[in-house]
């Protein structure tokens, strides 16, 4: 039986407001005598804006509260960014739905470029991540990039303010915000891969809440969900750490999920990529199926090597700030 009141939490920024309202339209519309009310908390990762998220804590700064205010009953699910979640879910809390996904890609902003190659040596480039940090020293390894913190707005005010000559940003969310004029050039998939779970929401609940799952369950995408799914499973079967610059993309061509994955150290100097396809009816797919997948595809490059890499990274990461 659907809740006669759902508390949805979000962080307090403009793009969660907007992902929250998002899901309460799509609640309301499906569950039109359940009232929805939205509630703002800050987290760790929005407040701590000087230093990489990667030495902080990682991804878990962003819902470790939120999860919080759920265990203490203040709200009933939330609603991240999928790609800010932790590949292993905190005990007793799951993702109970993942709505259709928004463009994947990753968008160039940058008034004085046009392009990801027209950017000349020692152009200062800022970017929250290390798998952009990581494929952006590839392409260019005399490219300044900088650690770029904050919401959307910051991040496009430190551009406007002549501290950056280009930044990187997901072109989900400038979208989402009504922002799209602002992308000079999209960072197509083949050339750039996006972050694991780039694009889609999660709607997290605790996981005893079967009330709530029930609630959410009809706001599925099931494309999505998949390629997700298959995403996700790349990443946490390579264990990476926040410091490890990991992406993965995961896409329906014809009868088939078709998964690319990159693993890298941060200096760009060492990559690895692969790829692999498995039979899926994008609509009512297996998503053990999807798993099993992401899993084969890690399973590969740890063969060929990916150990070392993901070593490599997390003496990095321990390593100290000069």
């Amino acid at each position: 039986m659907t809740p006669d009141r759902l508390v949805i939490a979000m962080r307090k920024s403009a793009l969660s407001q907007w992902q929250a309202e998002h899901v309460r339209d799509m609640l309301r519309a499906t569950h039109p005598a359940c009232e929805i009310v939205l509630l703002g908390l800050s987290t760790k990762g929005d407040r701590i804006l000087d230093q990489p998220l990667a030495d902080i804590g990682g991804k878990g700064l962003f819902v470790e509260e939120i999860e919080a205010a759920m265990r203490r009953g203040e709200a009933d699910l939330a609603v991240h960014s999928l790609k800010d979640m932790p590949m292993e879910m905190a005990e007793g809390f799951t993702i109970a739905a993942v709505p259709a996904r928004e463009d994947p890609r990753d968008a160039l902003v940058s008034d004085r470029y046009p392009t990801l190659d027209s950017i000349p040596a020692g152009a200062i480039v800022g970017t929250s991540s290390l798998r952009r940090e990581a494929q952006l020293r590839e392409r260019n390894p005399g490219l300044d990039v900088r650690v770029l913190r904050g919401n959307v707005n910051t991040r496009l005010r430190k551009l406007d303010e002549g501290r950056y000559h280009a930044i990187i940003l997901a072109s989900a969310g400038l979208t989402r915000l009504g922002m799209k004029e602002r992308i000079r050039a999209y960072l197509e998939p083949s050339q750039f891969l996006p972050a694991v779970g780039q694009g889609a929401l999660a709607i997290e609940c605790a996981s005893d809440r079967h009330d709530v799952i029930a609630a959410v369950a009809p706001l599925t995408h099931r494309a999505t969900l998949l390629a997700v799914t298959a995403e996700r499973a790349f990443s946490r079967a390579l264990s990476g750490s926040c410091h490890t610059p990991i992406a993965g993309y995961a896409t329906f061509r014809g009868g088939e999920l078709w998964l690319r994955g990159l693993l890298a150290t941060r200096e760009g100097t060492h990559v690895m990529r692969g790829e692999r396809a498995a039979p899926l009816a994008a609509d009512r797919g297996d998503a053990a199926a999807a798993e099993a997948m992401g899993r084969a595809l890690a399973d590969e490059l740890i063969a060929g090597g990916a150990g070392s890499l993901l070593a490599a990274a997390n003496v990095a990461g321990r390593a100290p700030e000069h």
